[in-house]
């Protein structure tokens, strides 16, 4: 069974409380529990991690090949800043899609460029927590295809 990694970055684990008017109420916690569910229905394994600490994000990335056929990151204000995130992607050779759960297009200017995007095989945002479904989805079917 094709296993994937959904990899979340700084202050997720406050989802729920942090800024509802833009994060929404959904928990990580629902965030996980909706992925599991999803991943099971579309016949997939998933590992679920959350650091607020950049190099953590870098080990998990790492790790995660040869274990994991994909995965789905929302990296948070890291996508913004971290060559390193770009690079341990580049350097894993693992399809990687990009999710936020805001429209990072639509908010300030700094949040518009994405060191991530250039090296996953999309980005999904804007649609809430409905985009780590939609990110499980598109890897199933990459993975499937592969």
């Amino acid at each position: 069974m094709p296993s994937v990694l959904i990899l979340n970055g700084p202050n997720l684990n406050l989802l729920g409380t942090r800024q509802p008017d833009v994060y929404g109420a959904t928990t990580l916690a629902d965030i996980e529990k909706i992925c599991a569910d999803a991943a099971a229905a579309l016949g997939l394994e998933i590992a679920f991690l959350q650091s607020n600490h950049e190099g953590a994000l870098l080990d998990a990335i790492h790790a995660a090949k040869g274990v994991h056929g994909g995965i789905v990151l929302n990296a948070g204000a890291y996508t913004h800043t971290s060559v390193a995130l770009m690079d341990a992607i580049a350097s894993v050779e693992l399809p990687v899609v990009e999710v936020h759960l805001s429209n990072i297009h639509a908010r300030e200017t700094f949040r518009h460029h994405s060191y991530i995007a250039p090296v996953a095989i999309g980005q999904i945002c804007g649609f809430g927590a409905k985009g780590y479904l939609m990110a499980l989805d598109a890897l199933s079917e990459r993975l499937v295809t592969s």
